[in-house]
């Protein structure tokens, strides 16, 4: 994934058209709550301001239905919030499909941020197949979706010469902003390039996938098995050690015969369980399981809680890893030269299951390895840990960096210029 970045063109006077991800959490007053990824996409608007362009912003916020404006979903405070934290004028398009006139009239150093490309349905392009429609009627409601992607694709890429993605969040995905776009900026000869968020993403993502160095530990929670089973294969090849935490685990210790009373367990994956566990042993792979477990007897933040072994009583759930398993990880952590970490090891939300995920927080943590933290809850368990600032890197990409490391070619980043 050698990519062209912000750095290998120039940039003065030139109208940028960027991807960002500022799908950040908002409370009922409409207020961030985490600044995190408006910050990320910071070191890319100020280095294209600086350089004399001026710059269009474009993202997603949340998941609206696609049938127009729906105010909790409105980018304005977040443009209202990226003002405050940088000097250049920051502007607001309230439709991104209609943001001509206010993109033409763009200066040097200036910036327009446009509404939610989710308002319109064409941004992912996705069709239903409704009860009681056939398969004709389906395919002609794919083709008309399609199309419509294909024209706000167009009409975003009418909006600058140069074509920048820094969300690496969504490029796993192909829609009309992300890598639907770059057709139509290719096709007038405009560059697409990434920023210095997509880059440090796929320089620490694909030196573990291309390039790690040995001992290379995965650690992979989270809660279930069905989500992390490509990821499983792919890494199998790659690393030495896997350490498996979360509800997920539970599906592996009853495939090996042990009683998991009453947690979490994805009884449909047995079979395909004790397969994984089998492929480990060939590949010469250390699989660790949980030797002890955190039980309670109801899933609670006020459950009664013991710590048992590898079989947990019936009427008992497994909610985190116990004090036996978080120091024979924390061993395999402080050996290891790569680490790769996707998932919590127990319901961390809850202050009595959350020993699990804050013990391998604090290994990583300790550790002199290359670490990379891969996304969704892992992030948020490591930041409510406060050992953010000592790991090497923090994907702001759940979905984006675990199809990374199943070794999946992420649309938004394949549809970028190579050097």
């Amino acid at each position: 994934m050698n990519k062209k970045t912000v750095k290998d063109i120039a940039l003065a006077g030139k109208k940028v058209v960027m991807r960002v991800d500022f799908n950040v959490p908002l409370n009922d007053k409409q207020q961030i709550t985490d600044d995190t990824r408006v910050k990320a996409a910071l070191p890319t608007i100020k280095y294209i301001i600086e350089q004399g362009a001026s710059l269009v912003l474009m993202s997603h916020l949340g998941r609206p239905k696609g049938k127009g404006y729906e105010p909790e979903f409105s980018l304005k405070p977040v443009a209202d919030y990226l003002q405050t934290l940088i000097s250049a004028p920051v502007k607001f398009a309230p439709d991104c499909q209609k943001a001509q006139a206010e993109a033409a009239a763009l200066k040097p150093g200036e910036i327009l941020m446009l509404e939610n490309t989710r308002f319109y349905k064409a941004e992912e392009g996705k069709a239903k197949q409704a009860e009681g429609m056939s398969d004709e009627e389906f395919a002609a409601k794919k083709a008309e979706m399609k199309a419509k992607k294909a024209e706000m694709a167009e009409i975003l890429a009418g909006y600058g010469e140069i074509y920048v993605n820094d969300a690496f969040g969504t490029a796993h995905r192909d829609h009309a902003s992300t890598a639907s776009i770059c057709k139509f900026m290719k096709a007038k000869g405009a560059p697409c390039v990434a920023g210095f968020l997509m880059q440090k993403e796929l320089d620490y993502l694909g030196s573990a996938v291309e390039n790690p160095k040995h001992p290379f530990v995965a650690i992979i929670g989270g809660a279930k098995v069905s989500g992390k089973l490509e990821v499983l294969k792919s890494l199998m090849k790659k690393v030495d050690t896997i350490l498996i935490g979360g509800g997920m685990a539970y599906t592996f210790l009853k495939a090996q015969g042990h009683s998991i009373g009453n947690s979490l367990c994805e009884d449909e994956l047995i079979d395909t369980a004790k397969a994984t566990l089998e492929e480990a042993t060939k590949a010469g792979v250390k699989f660790l399981l949980p030797i002890d477990n955190v039980a309670a007897d109801k899933f609670d933040a006020e459950a009664n809680t013991q710590i048992v072994g590898n079989d947990i009583p019936d009427g008992w759930m497994g909610l985190d890893i116990g004090p036996a398993t978080i120091k024979a990880y924390a061993q395999e952590i402080a050996a290891a030269k790569t680490i790769v970490w996707n998932g919590p090891m127990g319901c961390f939300e809850m202050a009595k299951f959350a020993d699990g995920t804050m013990g391998v927080c604090k290994a990583v943590a300790d550790s002199d390895a290359v670490s990379i933290i891969g996304g969704g809850d892992s992030v948020s368990a490591v930041n409510k840990s406060g050992l953010a600032a000592k790991m090497s890197h923090i994907s702001t990409g759940g979905g984006a960096s675990l199809e990374f490391l199943e070794g999946k070619v992420l649309p938004g980043c394949a549809a970028l210029d190579d050097k």
